[in-house]
């Protein structure tokens, strides 16, 4: 028998996904009735309506990814300690965003990110800069969850074909592009919040069955799990580091990006302004790090259960690999409905993020690149909305080529560019245009282009890339920089541009005025309230 029979019946869950989106689409057309959605202040930031709870699910819907559910789930069935990495990188890159970013960001800004760095600078050089940036993360890890996407359905639904694959992708990629243009960021944020939901309830389903199972003791579960690993002749000890993590380099530079990284991923930072005021910005990162705490506890959980009721062998031999693990062990604990609702979720979880993707990017494209650059600021904002729709269009037709293209390939290093691109380019100038004075236009350029080439050159010529066995491209080897994650180099090459530029090359005295309006709007919130207003 296939492997993948042994999974569930294609056709329950070909219903349980065709009712998710049903579900979803009809929240969003509800939410957006009676609303014409003319401003972009509506289409951006959904009015700036929802309250800190609202948002903390809507930024936990938006964090939570099914490289989230699925990878970090069958990293700790496999590789134990290295799974966990993933996870405490990702919870505690949520007090960076509480503590120095989530209120200022929310009392300076507008829309986007380039309007907290071009607040007191040169208006073009830095929007078109901070938006290549924006762009650049968006892509990436929207290519990174369309090829996930392929794959994954793919294997639930029992479709090993390319052509059946691609068919899917462009089927997310539409009804992606569906959600943003009916609701704008309003409908998305529903969607969000009903998939974070949905996501973190299945987690603890499954989290305390799996704990039941093991007479609620961790310890004698993780012990079951490395029992199972032995039997199995799995070759990994689940509780200690692979030979790649024992390099100290490494092991940092993998903790810098996921760590730093988080508070630079512009889909997420946008998720502030959709809020009414700084108190509510800091609510919603304070409930977003409760519910992706307790996700990612989950996470854990579920991988040495999997590792225990399924057996890391198994999952490796199963289609997809890795990204089985949680569904095999939904079918173990639950048979085909549990594993079909699971299904389910991690379908809505790719829906959820990649819609929050389209609508960072289109903003920052008519926003920063099409009002601020192009029209000099002038532009209506209905045009501005209407060239943001069409950007969505794009965008999601690019992510349906894109996602075609690399289905199969080894996706992993898309992520881990969103991340380290976000690290590197995007964090060092927020830090720097809230927290120092200097900054200047130079560094503000220098400082995000700085980033984002050292990021992208030294994940090309990484083992990401190629010359190793999980390479995008393992039968080649070019690679010479020898980490897979660029953050310990990329990251202080930003910080150091920023301040380079900013000494060789300060603006003087022509943004004083404004210099001293961002520290006291971004530490006080007085006349944020205007900010939202186009």
């Amino acid at each position: 028998m296939n492997l993948l029979e042994t999974l569930g019946n294609p056709i329950i869950n070909i219903g349980i996904f065709a009712a998710f989106v049903v579900l979803t689409m009809a929240v969003v057309v509800r939410v957006t009735m009676g609303g014409k959605k003319k401003s972009a202040g509506d289409f951006y930031t959904g009015g700036a309506k929802f309250d800190g709870r609202q948002n903390g699910f809507a930024i936990a819907g938006d964090y939570l990814s099914a490289a989230s559910f699925l990878g970090i789930v069958g990293a700790v069935a496999l590789y134990g300690y290295d799974g966990l990495l993933y996870s405490v990188g990702f919870l505690v890159a949520w007090l960076v965003a509480l503590l120095l970013v989530a209120e200022p960001l929310r009392n300076t800004g507008k829309y986007t990110m380039a309007d907290v760095l071009s607040f007191r600078m040169k208006q073009k050089p830095v929007r078109l800069a901070a938006a290549t940036s924006t762009l650049a993360v968006s892509v990436f890890y929207l290519l990174a969850q369309m090829a996930g996407a392929g794959a994954l359905v793919a294997l639930l639904l029992g479709i090993s074909s390319p052509l059946g694959q691609n068919i899917i992708i462009a089927i997310v990629g539409l009804l992606m592009v569906g959600y943003v243009l009916i609701g704008g960021m309003k409908g998305t944020t529903w969607v969000q919040i009903i998939k974070a939901i949905l996501l973190i309830l299945g987690a603890l389903v499954m989290t305390v069955w799996v704990m039941a199972n093991a007479g609620f003791n961790l310890s004698e579960l993780i012990g079951n799990a490395m029992e199972k690993a032995a039997s199995d002749g799995h070759e990994v000890n689940l509780l200690a580091p692979m030979e790649r993590y024992k390099d100290p380099l490494a092991l940092v530079s993998l903790g810098l990006a996921l760590v730093l990284g988080a508070s630079g991923l512009p889909h997420v930072l946008m998720r502030f302004y959709t809020v009414p005021t700084a108190k509510e910005a800091r609510r919603s990162v304070t409930w977003a790090i409760g519910l992706i705490g307790a996700f990612y506890l989950f996470t854990m959980v579920l991988g040495y259960g999997a590792a225990w009721l399924v057996g890391p062998e198994a999952i490796k031999n199963m289609p997809g690999g890795a990204n089985a693990a949680a569904p095999a062990l939904a079918y173990h604990l639950g048979g085909t409905i549990l594993m079909a609702v699971i299904a389910g979720v991690a379908f809505a979880t790719i829906l959820a993020v990649v819609a929050g993707l389209t609508i960072t990017a289109s903003a920052s494209f008519a926003h920063d690149i099409y009002n601020s650059v192009l029209k000099d600021g002038k532009a209506a904002p209905e045009q501005e909305v209407k060239v943001a729709r069409l950007t969505s269009v794009t965008i999601g037709l690019l992510a349906i080529v894109g996602g075609v293209v690399a289905n199969g390939q080894n996706v992993a290093f898309l992520v881990a560019l969103a991340f380290a691109v976000a690290a590197s380019a995007n964090l060092p100038s927020i830090l720097y245009s809230l927290y120092w004075k200097r900054f200047s236009t130079a560094g503000a350029v220098w400082s995000i282009f700085g980033g984002l080439i050292t990021a992208v050159v030294l994940i090309i010529f990484s083992p990401a890339v190629s010359g190793a066995p999980g390479a995008m491209f393992p039968d080649a080897d070019f690679a010479w920089f020898p980490i897979d994650s660029p953050a310990i180099v990329s990251v202080p090459v930003g910080f150091f541009l920023g301040w380079l530029g900013s000494v060789l090359r300060p603006d003087g005295d022509q943004f004083a005025d404004q210099a001293a309006e961002m520290e006291v709007r971004s530490m006080t919130g007085a006349g944020a309230a205007g900010a939202l207003d186009h």
